[in-house]
């Protein structure tokens, strides 16, 4: 898998190194950068080849080749974990990474896709700055039934839509799973009818929603 951008294959060389197996640099780079790159092959491509190699996102002249991100049953992430993210239906890739980063640093055990086909993994390693190796995601289609191996495990559902009970009057159970829906339709009407308690964001302002990666540091923040 190739992945672009300066901060997140920087971030990879310190904390993730044994998935990097090449660099690929189309600028030159001072000296001091160029020694986290000691063992680990470093190709120089002009700015035609790189722009090819990053579809032609802004890759800062770095890139490189990482391994697969290696998914985990949905199962085994209810089996281990105390609080769990569902993304139902979320399709952007800035987003699905921006929540990986936010989750994995408030504490978050793991985060299970549902509702789309296939998951952008060069995305999600670039938007969540090379978390998404750190969090264990699974991807699984049919969110009824992650929702009823949940309830099995013991775990308090809650979604979050824009008529709930405010957050900050929610009491939070050891076990919970937090379900986020797409920006343009949200959680579907028939999931919402499976949840425990529905939640949301008060605003102070005259506004009707926020951003979903927004929205998702906050109310895992409240709930955690």
């Amino acid at each position: 898998m190739i992945i672009y951008g300066k901060q997140p294959i920087l971030y990879l060389l310190e904390n993730k190194r044994n998935v990097v197996k090449k660099i690929f640099l189309a600028k030159d780079v001072d000296k001091e950068i160029f020694r986290k790159f000691s063992g680990i092959e470093v190709l120089k491509l002009d700015f035609m080849k790189a722009q090819a190699m990053a579809k032609g996102g802004n890759h800062q002249g770095f890139l490189a080749e990482i391994d697969d991100v290696e998914l985990t049953p949905y199962t085994e992430i209810l089996k281990k974990s105390k609080f769990v993210l569902i993304l139902h239906s979320i399709t952007d890739v800035g987003n699905i990474g921006s929540i990986v980063r936010t989750a994995y640093s408030l504490g978050v055990d793991g985060i299970i896709v549902s509702g789309i086909n296939e998951l952008k993994f060069d995305g999600m390693v670039r938007t969540s700055s090379g978390a998404v190796f750190d969090m264990k995601v699974a991807h699984f289609k049919n969110i009824y039934d992650i929702i009823n191996e949940a309830k099995q495990k013991d775990f308090k559902i809650f979604g979050a839509t824009l008529n709930g009970k405010d957050v900050r009057k929610v009491e939070s159970p050891e076990k919970k799973v937090l379900i986020l829906g797409s920006e343009s339709d949200g959680i579907p009407n028939r999931v919402l009818k499976s949840v425990d308690e529905k939640i949301t964001i008060e605003m102070s302002k005259e506004f009707d929603s926020l951003n979903v990666s927004v929205a998702s540091a906050i109310l895992i923040d409240r709930l955690r």
